[in-house]
């Protein structure tokens, strides 16, 4: 599955966290995390690993159906 920029972004708000919220989850700084939002950096870096890593964790469910997308997954 091919995660996009559009994809981080979409989880992040979905979580209703802020770039600074999630910087902190991820260790980076907030314009790391501007930069792979705006697709400035590779989705599939280092970097896009641990902030698809952290939004997973958080209940983010990263889609590959007909339209590619992002939910929150149900609570057990």
């Amino acid at each position: 599955m091919i995660i996009t920029a559009a994809h981080f972004k979409a989880a992040r708000r979905l979580l209703r966290w802020s770039q600074s919220r999630l910087a902190g989850e991820v260790g980076v700084s907030e314009s790391a995390v501007a930069y792979i939002e705006r697709g400035l950096r590779p989705a599939k870096s280092n970097l896009g690993m641990r902030i698809q890593s952290a939004l997973e964790a958080a209940g983010v469910e990263f889609t590959n159906g007909c339209e590619p997308g992002v939910k929150l997954r149900k609570a057990k």
